[in-house]
């Protein structure tokens, strides 16, 4: 008894136990992750927020959000189709009501069966339902003009986002100049840079061309390429296609010559095709890189690796919410393709509610089912409003002085060019007290920022 005493008594001297993570001893990777999309600018909005409803006057009634692609917050409606069956599937006793088509019933049942105990509520296997592996098969060999796609090269993830950071996963390795470098765009999605920073990888950068509306030139894949050599062993070429921020649409040409040039150099390839479904240019069209390597032929079609992205949360969908998402991976080694399936059992299974939504995304309605012509009528209209959207973003950026913007091709975003006043420069270097003034500095005359297109 007398020893207890003694020890709380050395602690009281001693003062407070000291924290066992500080940020001084936390990972060292996690605080070089940075996520501009819900960085400071997104935290001051808040603020705002705030302070509107607390009745602070300001010379503006709203804020309004055009940092992150979040259709259904800025008003777009559901698909129909898409909610009656997750009703469905989420409550079965409505599949007596009346007030539900047929089909929907049909789809929600045939979900539920691949389900196990027949409930939304049940893990899944870690890969996904296979069922809706098999329904994503499909839909990227109608997609490709009937290429085969396997089901057995398909995971299913939550959102697009899950899958890219686990085939990252398994391709850092090594110390110093020998760790895995990383090409990814710029301007880049975030998710890419942070990524890399929490893995302890090496991005390099390549530049898309802003004066050819943000084209991807191989001339500068390989300076990048050659340059990063001397630090890092690269391993991996990203390529977002339709491209975020920028809103470009790659030429199959282009497509191409990056194939080419993965091959070339024995880099792991992953295309980021969330967006396939949004291109409004006249003259643009969407390829898959899945597509353009399989009609290359050999060696490529049979030996460059290959992984793509895929989500629920793009396109006229906008279901973000559910992260529902996958990705296909082609020419991968056997062995690795099983260390993917073992990383992805970790976090057990993506969400079931979301697998289901993305089978109905690659499954939806058939000429001949009751809400088809529904389905239909909602999925152009939404992908209408968006290309007027983007065209109305141009416009109006280029008709603002000292604002320039490229024409929105495709995705969700603008990304336009800002003229900055010197006396606005001066400020943001006289003023160390606000989060903004860096960006503003380090700029000069010139700071670009993303602008999402879904107002």
């Amino acid at each position: 008894m007398a020893s207890v005493v003694n020890d709380q008594s050395l602690a009281a001297r001693n003062g407070p136990k000291r924290k066992v993570l500080t940020l001084d001893t936390m990972n060292p990777c996690v605080l070089r992750v940075e996520y501009a999309v819900r960085g400071p600018i997104v935290q001051r909005a808040l603020e705002l927020e705030q302070e509107l409803r607390q009745g602070v006057k300001k010379p503006f009634t709203e804020v309004i959000r055009a940092n992150i692609g979040d259709a259904h917050a800025m008003g777009q409606r559901p698909i129909t189709f898409f909610r009656q069956v997750l009703a469905l599937c989420v409550h079965p006793n409505l599949l007596s009501s009346p007030d539900f088509p047929e089909d929907t019933k049909r789809r929600a049942e045939r979900i539920l069966q691949a389900c196990g105990g027949q409930s939304l509520g049940a893990y899944s296997i870690s890969s996904g339902i296979q069922l809706i592996r098999e329904d994503v098969a499909q839909y990227i060999q109608r997609r490709d003009g009937g290429i085969p796609a396997d089901p057995n090269n398909i995971f299913l993830s939550t959102g697009a986002s899950d899958a890219i950071v686990t085939v990252l996963k398994l391709l850092v390795a090594g110390e110093g100049h020998k760790r895995t470098g990383v090409l990814i765009p710029i301007p880049q999605y975030p998710l890419y840079s942070a990524a890399l920073a929490e893995l302890d990888a090496v991005q390099v950068d390549y530049y898309l061309d802003e004066e050819r509306a943000w084209a991807l030139d191989p001339v500068e894949l390989r300076r990048a390429l050659c340059q990063a050599r001397d630090r890092c062993c690269p391993r991996a070429l990203c390529v977002i296609n339709p491209g975020n921020p920028t809103g470009q649409v790659q030429t199959r040409e282009c497509i191409e010559a990056v194939i080419r040039f993965a091959f070339e150099e024995g880099l792991f390839l992953m295309a980021d095709e969330v967006y396939q479904d949004n291109v409004y240019a006249e003259g643009s069209q969407f390829h898959s890189f899945k597509k353009v390597l399989m009609e290359m032929g050999p060696p490529y079609a049979t030996q460059q690796e290959l992984a793509s992205f895929h989500s629920a949360s793009k396109g006229y969908m906008g279901e973000c919410g559910f992260r529902g998402g996958y990705v296909e991976v082609v020419n991968m080694d056997t062995e690795v393709q099983r260390q993917m399936g073992k990383l992805m059992s970790v976090r057990l299974c993506p969400p079931v509610p979301g697998q289901a939504l993305l089978d109905m995304v690659v499954s939806p309605p058939m000429p001949s089912d009751p809400s088809f012509k529904q389905f239909q009528t909602e999925k152009q209209e939404v992908l209408a409003q968006l290309a007027a959207k983007a065209k109305l973003t141009e416009q109006v950026f280029n008709k603002a002085p000292g604002i320039r913007c490229n024409p929105v091709q495709g995705a969700m975003y603008s990304f336009p060019r800002v003229e900055l006043p010197q006396r606005a420069v001066q400020c943001a270097q006289d003023d160390d007290s606000t989060p903004y003034g860096e960006a503003a500095v380090a700029a000069g005359k010139t700071e670009e920022f993303p602008c999402q297109v879904h107002p």
